[in-house]
């Protein structure tokens, strides 16, 4: 059993040293990607609802 546990921690470790960890740059670039996406599909869904809205009520209430 305590093998098992060890072999399991080494193989671990080896595949860790196999990680291709991303540089600080493109950490950056991905986070900002990632952001900005993100207020870019916000604003569209605000964009979206708004409308929706309005022609709903238009319809409904004749506005």
């Amino acid at each position: 059993m305590v093998q098992k546990i060890k072999t399991f921690f080494e193989d671990v470790q080896f595949e860790f040293q196999k990680i291709s960890w991303p540089t600080s740059s493109e950490l950056k670039g991905s986070t900002i990607m990632v952001l900005t996406l993100t207020g870019l599909i916000a604003l569209a869904l605000f964009m979206i609802d708004k409308l929706m809205s309005a022609l709903i009520l238009g319809v409904i209430l004749g506005r």
